[in-house]
């Protein structure tokens, strides 16, 4: 297969998979005319692609640990520490949001993430006079852990500023399909990150574009995103409508932040959801960012791992699309029995890597299945339960707290597996008698090619793959209405 071949095939197999599932989704008329579905996409569209760069100019990190540039402890720390920035930061950024309204918190995300994207590649490419590193290389891990902690805080905007929109454009009976639209842009986000950010960066032969192309990308849908994303339809010139969640018949002024908190903490429901999604952020996580630092181990070559941006979008696209379908017309709109039957996939998939560690080539297919199934998991959660229990006024709030959780889980595995798994390349002093010299030079890691090192990865997923499904399991009929979110 040539060059041109292997670049157009992922491509065309992504517009196929797109074009199946948007092609083949039920409609839900919820008496919506024309004009406001026209307008609705105008406003959902820019502020999905904005989501997608944004995860473009957070998931390229790991590229530095794919190519060995950073050691995947020093990764754990830096993504460790960025994720327990990232959800601390909900306490604060979700009230906001609330307050704010999400259109100007995802111009706020773009513009903190674009300029911290920006900062990191500047300082890799500056000369070691300049925050004293080599030229080349990335900044000190102090200095990456503060540019990657301070990019996630404002990337925490994201997340909020989505759902508090949509809250107020889509009603309850559409969220899931649209939902899963809606994952289709923001699974983009892992294929740009995944794929292209170090195909752009190879292209030009200049590691400091891995960071400086997705902030350009990021300010680009900023100002789309300030053009045309309008919080409701009523600032986009249209009619409001009741969108039946739990802030139906709510109509007086917003709840004070310290309010809406106490409210939320004190909902069994929305608790529960919480820790079920400390549980996928986990395991997504541990999917996503360590297959291909497998791979590199254990040598293992082929389609999904030369395109693991591509797979994952795919799985993304598929388990957002499985997910909100069958919630909304299977399950008539309710959401944990969709996290339940995910998470029983997940467990499966879980205890499945074990024996196929045997043959490590066969792992990559159970990955690509469970990440489909954690996708589908953080869409259904993250992105509309905390619409439907938090309701359209406190969607900002209620965001905040779960993808939060979310990302706790993510942070206690870059520290768990950063720790246990082995690194697929060392770091040797090596002599150069001539100049007299000693540098340092990578060479592959014998212990990352001894299988069992690897066990620990699927090892660690399998208790939070079953207190996630009890979790699931426990809400499985919980149902959401006016003024029930508390219940």
């Amino acid at each position: 297969m040539d060059k041109l071949t292997q670049e157009v095939v992922p491509i065309i197999i992504l517009i196929v998979a797109i074009a199946l599932v948007v092609g083949r989704l039920p409609k839900v008329d919820v008496g919506h005319t024309a004009e406001f579905r026209r307008r609705r996409v105008l406003n959902w569209l820019p502020l999905g692609l904005t989501y997608a760069f944004l995860y473009m100019g957070r998931y390229n990190l790991n590229t530095l640990k794919d190519w060995n540039i950073i050691t995947g402890e020093e990764f754990g720390v830096v993504d460790g520490i960025g994720s327990i920035t990232y959800g601390l930061a909900f306490l604060l950024n979700g009230p906001l949001t609330d307050r704010w309204g999400g259109r100007a918190t995802i111009l706020i995300a773009a513009a903190g993430s674009a300029v911290c994207n920006a900062v990191i590649g500047i300082s890799i490419a500056s000369s070691a006079n300049f925050w004293s590193f080599e030229h080349g290389q990335p900044p000190t891990q102090h200095w990456l852990i503060f540019l990657f902690a301070a990019n996630m805080y404002f990337q925490s905007f994201g997340a909020v500023s989505i759902v508090k929109v949509n809250a107020s454009w889509f009603h309850l009976r559409e969220r899931g399909t649209f939902g899963g639209i809606f994952g289709i842009l923001i699974s983009l986000g892992l294929y740009l990150a995944f794929d292209w950010a170090p195909k752009i960066t190879q292209l030009v032969h200049w590691l400091p574009a891995l960071f400086i192309g997705p902030a350009i990308l990021i300010t680009v849908f900023l100002v789309l995103s300030y053009l045309f994303v309008r919080d409701t339809p009523a600032d986009a010139g249209l009619v409001d409508f009741d969108v039946a969640d739990a802030s139906s018949g709510d109509t007086g002024p917003a709840d004070k932040a310290l309010v809406v908190i106490k409210k939320l903490l004190t909902s069994r429901i929305i608790l529960t959801i919480a820790f079920i999604s400390l549980c996928s952020g986990f395991l997504r996580q541990g999917i996503l960012k360590w297959y291909r630092t497998f791979a590199s181990g254990v040598h293992v070559q082929g389609f999904i791992v030369d395109h693991w941006g591509m797979v994952s979008c795919v799985a993304g696209i598929t388990g957002g699309m499985f997910a909100g379908v069958i919630s909304d017309h299977l399950f008539k709109s309710r959401r944990p029995p969709v996290a339940t039957l995910l998470f029983s996939f997940l467990l499966v998939g879980a205890v499945a890597i074990i024996p196929a560690l045997s043959a490590p080539a066969t792992v990559s297919f159970v990955i690509a299945f469970m990440a489909m199934s954690v996708i589908g998991v953080h869409g259904m959660l993250s992105g509309v339960a905390s619409q439907d229990f938090g309701g359209r006024r406190n969607a900002g709030t209620a965001t905040g707290l779960i993808d939060g959780f979310v990302y706790f889980g993510t942070a206690f595995q870059g520290f768990v597996y950063g720790f246990l798994l082995p690194e697929s390349k060392i770091f040797v002093p090596t002599k150069i008698p001539v100049f007299e010299l000693s540098v340092m030079v990578t060479k592959t890691n014998p212990e990352s090619k001894d299988i069992s090192n690897w066990y620990a990865w699927p090892i660690a997923m399998i208790p939070i793959a079953v207190v996630g499904l009890a979790l699931s399991l426990s809400i499985l009929k919980a149902i959401v209405g006016p003024r029930k979110s508390g219940s």
